[in-house]
Parts: structure tokens; C-alpha cells; sequence
């Protein structure tokens, strides 16, 4: 199998593989290794239409995940089409006057408040008063607001081809907002529940979604997806020594 490559941190290992930078691809040189290729691995959102539709080529992640992982308003729309009651109460909306009167109206404090694209804790806010609510919207052409949960840990399931491959918690000292690794979460093994993986990895296959950490919560007695991640961090792999590549290899062999 030829393979391109166009993120070599994250297919480090993986045989016969050829690494293009994404800028690249339409250089000649670099557009023929891309014709030859059986499969392109982690392409970039910008290069996905014209590698399926133009080159016809197949890719990983799918193009379903890559879509719907670069935006966290299409990913929760599309959350909403297959699971609806294990996704939070949210909103959506453009920045008028009335849109930002019905949300004070609805959402009693505290509530989240979203940026359409952002990882590892950013662009997500709590919102405690109407001057916080004020500043957000401000800030964002389009309001992506979701209740509050009052949790202190979320539940990280990552999908690798059409399994899970690996869970964890991920907990915050409860002074934090955040559960996030990258915001100072941490992490556990324990007690995984067999509910949320069969939860995520149900919604994973209908969705066609083949590479992503899924972040869970549980409240009010039931588990409600957050959003999910294409390009998850790998820490909770080293620590429980798995190779992320040799799931990537098994699904693309398939």
C-alpha cells in the first residue's frame, strides 16, 4: 500500500509512507506521489475537496469526520440529527438584538457560551452575568450556547477506525471550569462505563466518523456528548502505553 502523508507527528511508525506538506500538494511532483497514492492520511480541512472530489482519492480521517470536526456548531447540528436527548440544551443563533434577548430569557446563569472553532479548552466560557454575556457576544457573529452542567470531570472516548480504542477521565481539582488536560485536568482509568462507550462508538459509526476523541459527561442521570476532537492529545495513550498508529494502520488496511 502507497501512503501520503500530510501530518508526520501523528503517522510516525506507519510503513511505506511518503510526507508532503500540505502546502504542497499541488506542485507537480508532490500532486503525482498524491495520484499514486492508495490512501492520504490527516489532510488538512482546506485540502479535503479537491483530494475526494478532484483527485478522487481516499482519505483518513473520513471526510465526514474532517468536516464535521473542523466546526462545533455543524458537529452539534449533526449530534442533534442522531442522539438528541444526550446532547445539552443549545442554541444557536446570529448577533441581533431579539436573538440576544430570548437567550437571557431561556438560559438562567451560569451558562456556556462557544466559539465555532477552537480544541483543548478554548473558545468555550462560562457565563455569569449579563456584562460576561455581553462581552461574548461581542465577540462572535453567531451565539453557540449550550446549559450548564454542573460536573467535575468528563469522560474521553477515542475512535480509531470502528472501535474504541482507548478511555479515560479527565478531572479538574474543582476550582476549574475545565477538564481538559491542556487546562490542567487530569487523568484516570478507573471506572470506565461500558454505557458511554457503547454511546460513542453507536454515534461514531452512524455518523462515519473514523478518528476522534469523543468527551462525555454524566448528569441528570444520563451521559450528554460535549463535542469530539479529530486530532486528540496523546497523553492518555502513553500513559496506558498504546500506539495510536497501529489502530490507524489496521483501519486504513481494511
Amino acid at each position: 500500500m502507497k501512503i501520503v502523508t500530510f501530518n508526520p507527528f501523528r503517522t510516525i511508525g506507519i510503513p511505506n509512507i511518503q510526507y508532503i506538506k500540505p502546502e504542497k500538494m499541488f506542485h507537480p511532483l508532490e500532486k503525482d506521489k498524491i495520484l499514486q497514492a492508495d490512501i492520504c492520511l490527516f489532510p488538512e480541512k482546506w485540502q479535503v475537496n479537491a483530494l475526494v472530489y478532484g483527485m478522487k482519492k481516499k482519505i483518513f480521517p473520513s471526510i465526514e469526520t474532517i468536516h464535521l470536526g473542523y466546526d462545533k456548531i455543524e458537529m452539534t447540528r449533526a449530534l442533534l440529527s442522531v442522539c438528541p436527548s444526550h446532547v445539552p440544551y443549545t442554541e444557536i443563533h446570529g448577533r441581533s438584538k431579539e436573538s440576544l434577548e430570548n437567550i437571557l430569557l431561556t438560559f438562567p446563569f451560569p451558562f456556556v457560551g462557544k466559539e465555532s472553532r477552537n480544541s483543548m479548552g478554548k473558545g468555550v466560557f462560562l457565563i455569569n452575568n449579563q456584562d460576561e454575556f455581553k462581552d461574548y457576544a461581542q465577540s462572535n457573529s453567531t451565539l453557540y450556547v449550550q446549559e450548564y452542567l454542573p460536573i467535575n470531570k468528563d469522560l474521553r472516548v477515542c475512535v480509531i477506525g470502528n472501535k474504541v480504542v482507548n478511555a479515560y477521565w479527565r478531572i479538574n481539582d474543582e476550582s476549574s471550569f475545565y477538564n481538559n488536560i491542556a487546562q490542567g485536568g487530569t487523568i484516570s482509568f478507573d471506572n470506565i462505563p461500558q454505557e458511554a462507550l457503547d454511546l460513542a462508538l453507536e454515534t461514531a459509526l452512524h455518523l462515519g466518523i473514523n478518528h476522534a476523541g469523543f468527551d462525555l459527561v454524566f448528569a441528570n442521570n444520563q451521559y450528554y456528548f460535549l463535542e469530539f476532537n479529530v486530532l486528540f492529545g496523546n497523553q492518555g495513550f502513553q500513559e496506558k502505553g498504546i500506539r495510536a498508529e497501529d489502530y490507524i494502520i489496521e483501519a486504513i488496511s481494511h
